[in-house]
């Protein structure tokens, strides 16, 4: 029994995984900062857009 206390304490295995999660987190977070960063700018840009096709004066013109 106590040789399994102390192969339990000297294991690494779990040093990995907080590695692994602290790295995943960070780019999440990272991920979610660009989003919300690009966002403001792309909505921007389509309400111009969408400004400039309500008011562009379309004509069509049939052949025949």
């Amino acid at each position: 029994m106590r040789a399994y206390i102390y192969s339990f304490l000297n294991s690494e295995s779990g040093a990995v995984t907080v590695d692994w999660v602290v790295l995943t987190a960070a780019i999440v977070g990272l991920g979610v900062l660009v989003i919300t960063t690009v966002a403001g700018g792309a909505l921007d840009h389509t309400s111009g857009l969408n400004n400039h096709l309500a008011n562009a004066d379309v004509t069509t013109a049939y052949g025949g």
